[in-house]
């Protein structure tokens, strides 16, 4: 059995907290993104991202053990069919949190909680201290070499032109040699 989290509860006891968060979680998949107080998103995000794992897996014991959890046939689809293809590639940390402020009529600290569907981008792993030290020279030459192209490319505008009219004069001789 679960150990019971210590301090006061969301809404009241323990088994009303439970069904907040499957609520709060359920929502969280179908509209993507929900703005609550920062203590319940930051109770929810364990939960979600445990769910997302989940649908991930996408088989049937899966899909089960969600529907136990949230409870919501529309919702277990959402995530099964929609968010958990977007976050495959994904190791974790499937939301994100952001704090917008203050609610106006009792002053609580308000969060958005999200779902992260944008694709991961790999980051290139360097085994020595070396190789970033490297890059960051390479980087640094790279603008210089852009410009010194610039340049080249403006200034030969009339150098152009004579190889142009060489070209040819040129292709006739070739054609002359080959005939004989």
């Amino acid at each position: 059995m679960p150990k019971p989290t210590k301090g006061p509860r969301l809404g009241g006891g323990p088994a009303h907290e439970r069904l907040l968060l499957a609520n709060l979680a359920a929502a969280l998949f179908t509209h993507k993104s929900i703005t609550t107080t920062e203590t319940k998103a930051k109770r929810l995000r364990p939960l979600a991202e445990r769910l997302i794992t989940f649908g991930k897996r996408g088989d049937l014991h899966a899909r089960r053990r969600v529907l136990s959890v949230i409870g919501d046939k529309n919702a277990t689809h959402i995530l099964f069919a929609e968010i958990a293809p977007l976050v495959a590639e994904r190791e974790g940390g499937y939301t994100r949190i952001t704090k917008i402020g203050n609610r106006k009529g009792d002053n609580a600290p308000m969060a958005v909680i999200e779902l992260v569907l944008e694709p991961v981008t790999k980051k290139a792993k360097a085994s020595t201290k070396a190789a970033p030290k490297a890059e960051k020279a390479e980087k640094v030459e790279a603008p210089a070499e852009a410009e010194v192209v610039e340049e080249t490319v403006e200034a030969p505008a009339e150098a152009e032109a004579e190889v142009v009219e060489e070209a040819p004069a040129a292709a006739a001789e070739e054609t002359a040699e080959a005939d004989k």
